[in-house]
């Protein structure tokens, strides 16, 4: 299966994310653009986590049903024809890295998927909840992982 090449103009794989992009800072999602979806995905759905918050995975950004023939998303915008579900922090859309002070710094995986068909997901949905709901109706993904700490 091919892979979905998902990239930033603001920070490379495995880089620093800028402040302004953290929830003490602007708190705006980072601009993304992305490539290599399937001709036959039904919507691209975007989730980044932050797997090593000490109280377990945390949701930092869902959006489902994006439109699959998109390309990208700018700084603080919602992508094409997505609806941002309800993050971690019990807010609707992006919300910024925010690890404890002194910390390592965390990595704040971004994974794009696209589907067969679209998936349907509770409007506070865990981690855990969209990697089950996406799991049988993956087509392919890609994976952009950012770096940040306090």
């Amino acid at each position: 299966m091919a892979g979905i090449d998902l990239s930033s103009s603001e920070f490379k794989d495995h880089g620093f994310i800028a402040r302004r992009y953290a929830y003490e800072g602007d708190n705006v999602s980072p601009p993304l653009t992305w490539s290599g979806s399937p001709d036959d995905a039904a919507e691209l759905v975007l989730l980044c986590e932050d797997p090593d918050a000490p109280s377990g995975t945390f949701a930092h950004w869902i959006v489902v049903g994006i439109d699959p023939r998109s390309e990208g998303v700018n700084a603080g915008q919602c992508p094409p024809g997505g609806t941002e579900l309800v993050n971690g922090y019990g807010e609707r859309g992006w919300g910024g890295p925010h690890p404890p002070p002194g910390d390592e710094p965390h990595h704040y995986v971004f994974r794009l998927y696209a589907l067969s068909e679209p998936c349907v997901l509770p409007d506070e949905p865990r981690a855990d909840q969209v990697h089950e709901a996406v799991e049988k109706r993956e087509l392919s993904s890609g994976t952009l992982v950012g770096l940040y700490r306090r």
